[in-house]
């Protein structure tokens, strides 16, 4: 026998031993990180005070770990708010505005929080809805998910009901034939919620889970030496709501208490409300006028029924983190990317500037935070997230990051992260569909008499300030939340230096529900307030 070539073998296999072990070690230093968005849910939780939300898992969460009262979206609509979250941008900086803007477009030396966590030694993997698209961001994932050991198969419909999936095609067809190319943005649609006696897994968001466990339970078999950032997308409470009956049946009807803020702000800027364009775009809900007080309160339940339904969802997803043996050493984040209107303000849906769209959830638990079971008052934005997980994960944060971390919060929950939080969208009263531009078929469809109810709006109070290319295409609204107000700045987003074409403001002390502008009798504030958006913007 070679001798030398015996200990050289020997001192190899020692090496990678070493190397195995110290990897290993800096594995195990490392969290494993389960990031939970929820598409269009509002803090209507019952850790938030909801008094009609069943929500016991998240409530759960919350208890063990950090409930954040103040935390804001950048953009009240799908990939804006993601895309921010998911690079640490506001909207403005990497340039996606709207929801037909193809995250390809987004300045490459912005690198996303999953690509963040990739490269610096964490298997990445999502399930469901984290960007608007799931072939968004590649990049950012290093693994795929486990489809071939779910046992249940994965819906091929979005309805469980036959006559609610032939609804939705027969919708689909007279719209195309009425509209033509009009209609290829969704205006061919199904009901707005079903109601249907099957299990969990029968919806997307229920099979979703199902992959969330089983790679879950894969990537711990398989021993692999890394941390793991599992994101988990849940679609609803957006619409459609559908969920099974079991969750419907939580809620008495009887008792489901209607919306009383009937009205937009008094003063309030023509152009801040829509005229809820995409629940008009389901079957079976009316194209024009109100709602009426049934169909709003099946509204409610269905919302409802879908927030307990991804909330029971969770509550697996939670527990599998404890069946594979890893929850002591995981971190968890739950977030939503922005509110809804249900009823308030006359309107039902997101795409908003005022408290009730851009007010999200956020729950955050690790494993050694102090302040268990407590909440935070202090200002944070979805943007801060990424340099927050960053943090806690001990990785150094990307020169490109807009937020701040809220990492202290979690031991401290007084720790003031900053006295302000931006979010922005353009003409809501225009543009709530998707928040791109006014396409001229738009005009042509259902929605010409609602674009002309909020088109003669915007006129009596603009005048002759009124250009219709200004806003339709360039109006945007930046709104500022402080500790107490709530500022709202239009003007023309090419030019920040421009003069606002109108001012909101509202006196979150004296008027939680933003019923009342305020802003020509608080000129000092309005002054101070737009100089500190003006800073912060310029950053």
């Amino acid at each position: 026998m070679n001798h030398s070539l015996s200990k050289s073998s020997a001192f190899l296999r020692l090496c990678v031993s070493l190397l195995f072990i110290c990897c290993g070690a800096h594995a195990a230093d490392k969290p494993n990180i389960l990031f939970i968005a929820i598409d269009d849910l509002r803090p209507e939780l019952g850790c938030y005070g909801s008094p009609a939300v069943k929500s016991p898992n998240l409530d759960a969460l919350a208890a063990q770990g950090m409930r954040f009262d103040r935390a804001y979206c950048q953009e009240a609509i799908c990939s804006p708010s993601r895309a921010s979250l998911m690079t640490g941008t506001r909207p403005d900086t990497n340039g996606l505005t709207h929801n037909y803007i193809d995250f390809t477009a987004v300045d490459k030396s912005l690198t996303t929080l999953p690509n963040h966590f990739a490269n610096h030694g964490y298997e990445t993997v999502f399930c469901g809805k984290i960007y608007h698209r799931p072939e968004h961001s590649p990049e950012s994932w290093t693994r795929k998910p486990a489809h071939k050991l779910v046992k249940v198969p994965r819906p091929k419909s979005p309805y469980a009901l036959a006559e609610n999936q032939k609804l939705r095609n027969d919708n689909f067809k007279a719209m195309f034939e009425k509209y033509g190319e009009a209609a290829k943005r969704g205006l061919g649609s199904g009901p707005a919620y079903e109601n249907a006696d099957v299990p969990d897994h029968r919806y997307i968001d229920g099979y979703n889970t199902e992959l969330a466990m089983a790679t879950l339970k894969q990537m711990t078999s398989d021993q692999v030496d890394k941390p793991i950032f599992l994101a988990m997308g849940y679609k609803l409470p957006h619409l459609n709501w559908i969920a099974p009956k079991k969750y419907w049946d939580m809620y008495d009807r009887d008792k489901i208490q209607l919306a009383t803020q009937a009205d937009g702000p008094k003063d309030g800027a023509g152009m801040g409300l829509h005229a809820s364009f995409e629940l008009r775009t389901r079957a079976g809900i009316p194209k024009y006028g109100p709602l009426g007080e049934e169909l709003a309160r099946t509204l409610l339940h269905a919302y409802y029924a879908s927030v307990s339904y991804v909330d029971a969802q969770i509550g697996k997803l939670i527990s599998t983190l404890a069946e594979t043996g890893i929850s002591d050493n995981t971190l968890i984040i739950v977030w939503g990317d922005h509110g809804w209107h249900l009823g308030e303000m006359g309107i039902w849906g997101k795409a908003t500037n005022y408290e009730i769209a851009t007010r999200v959830p956020l729950i955050a638990s690790t494993p050694n935070m102090k302040a268990k079971g407590k909440s935070s008052k202090g200002l944070v934005e979805l943007l801060d997230i990424y340099p927050a997980l960053c943090d806690l994960a001990g990785l150094p944060k990307p020169g490109h990051i807009e937020g701040r971390s809220f990492a202290p919060v979690l031991d401290d929950p007084n720790y003031a992260v900053k006295m302000a939080a931006i979010s922005q969208f353009p003409n809501p009263a225009l543009r709530e569909w998707a928040a791109n531009p006014l396409s001229p078929a738009m005009r042509e469809t259902f929605f010409g008499p609602l674009i002309k109810d909020v088109e003669a709006k915007i006129i009596k109070q603009q005048g002759d300030v009124w250009d219709r290319d200004l806003f339709e295409n360039h109006l945007t609204g930046y709104t500022l939340r402080s500790n107490r107000y709530r500022l709202v700045v239009w003007r023309d987003h090419r030019d920040s230096a421009s003069n606002p074409i109108f001012t909101e403001l509202f006196d979150h002390e004296k008027d939680p529900t933003e019923t009342i502008n305020v802003a020509s009798s608080h000129p000092d504030v309005v002054a101070k307030l737009t100089a500190q958006l003006s800073e912060i913007l310029k950053k």
